[in-house]
C-alpha cells in the first residue's frame, strides 16, 4: 500500500466514524473497472471494515456476476434494466451464478429511464420475490427525460424518486439514490428518506440512507469528493508508471535500430 493509499484508507475510516458511509463503489459498466483497480479497492475496504458495492455490465453479465462472487462484493447492481423480462434474466443469471451462496450479497437493479419507471409496476413482483431493491440513477434518468444533466435536483426528477420510494416502501424494496450525489442533493435527499431511503452514493462511496439527515452530511460529501479525486490521481500515477517503465529500454532499442539502419545504408551506398 502506497502512501496515498494510506491517505485514502484513512479517509475512508474516517467517512464510516463519522460520516455514515457503509460500502466503496465500483463499476464494470460505464467505468469500466479493471481487475488490478478493482483489487486495490478491494484491499481499501477490507481494511477500513466497509463493504463493496460493483454494478455489473447488464442484466445478463454472467462473467461479471461470476467475478463479483469471486471478490466477495456485497452488492450487485445491474443497470439499464428496463422491463419484467430483462429483471426476469437477471433473476435468472444470479442463480445461475450465485446459486445458494445469493444470501450472502443483495441485488439491486438500477432505475435509470423514463422507460423503467414506466414498467416498475409491472416488474415489482420479481423484484420483491427475488431481488433487495432498487438503485435510482438520477443522472441517465434526468438525460432520458431530455432534460440537461443541471436539473438534476429538480422537482420533476425528485418526484420521479420519491415515486420510486412509495414503490419500495410498498414492497419491501430497499431504494439507494445515485446520480450526481453532492451538497445540491441534501433537500432532495431528506425529502426522499421520508419516504424510503436505505442508501445513497457518489460515483465510488456509498452512504446509509441517515447519512442524508446529519449535520455533518457537507463534511461527508467533501470527505468522499477527496476519496474519490485521490482514486483518479493514484489510479493515473500507477498507470503512468507502467506506461514509462520500459523507457530507457525503448530509447536503447530505438537508438541501436536506427544504428543498424544508417549501417546498412552505408553499406548499400558503398
Amino acid at each position: 500500500m502506497n502512501t496515498s493509499e494510506r491517505a485514502m484508507l484513512d479517509m475512508l475510516r474516517k467517512g464510516r466514524d463519522d460520516f455514515g458511509v457503509v460500502a466503496v463503489k465500483a463499476e464494470f459498466e460505464a467505468e469500466g473497472t479493471r481487475p488490478d483497480e478493482l483489487l486495490r479497492l478491494l484491499e481499501l475496504a477490507h481494511r477500513a471494515d466497509l463493504g463493496v458495492a460493483i454494478k455489473i455490465g447488464g442484466c445478463e453479465a454472467v462473467s461479471d456476476l461470476l467475478a463479483s462472487r469471486l471478490y466477495g462484493a456485497d452488492y450487485i447492481i445491474a443497470p439499464m434494466v428496463e422491463t419484467p423480462y430483462a429483471l426476469t434474466k437477471f433473476v435468472e443469471a444470479r442463480a445461475k451464478t450465485w446459486g445458494e451462496d445469493a444470501h450472502n450479497a443483495k441485488f439491486l437493479f438500477n432505475l435509470e429511464t423514463q422507460s423503467t419507471l414506466a414498467n416498475l409496476e409491472a416488474m415489482l413482483p420479481v423484484a420483491a420475490a427475488h431481488l433487495d431493491g432498487i438503485v435510482f440513477g438520477r443522472v441517465d434518468f434526468t438525460l432520458s427525460c431530455g432534460l440537461p444533466r443541471g436539473a438534476i435536483n429538480t422537482r420533476q426528477v425528485t418526484d420521479a424518486v420519491l415515486a420510486a420510494a412509495g414503490a419500495c416502501a410498498d414492497n419491501d424494496l430497499e431504494l439507494v439514490v445515485g446520480g450526481s450525489v453532492a451538497l445540491e442533493a441534501v433537500a432532495a435527499l431528506r425529502e426522499i428518506r421520508q419516504v424510503r431511503l436505505d442508501r445513497f452514493e457518489t460515483r465510488k462511496v456509498v452512504f446509509d440512507g441517515a447519512a442524508a439527515e446529519s449535520a455533518r452530511f457537507e463534511e461527508g460529501i467533501a470527505n468522499a469528493v477527496a476519496f474519490e479525486l485521490a482514486w483518479l490521481e493514484n489510479k493515473r500515477d500507477y498507470y503512468r508508471a507502467i506506461a514509462d517503465e520500459d523507457l530507457a529500454r525503448i530509447r536503447m532499442m530505438q537508438e541501436r535500430s536506427a544504428t543498424a539502419a544508417r549501417a546498412r545504408i552505408a553499406s548499400l551506398a558503398a
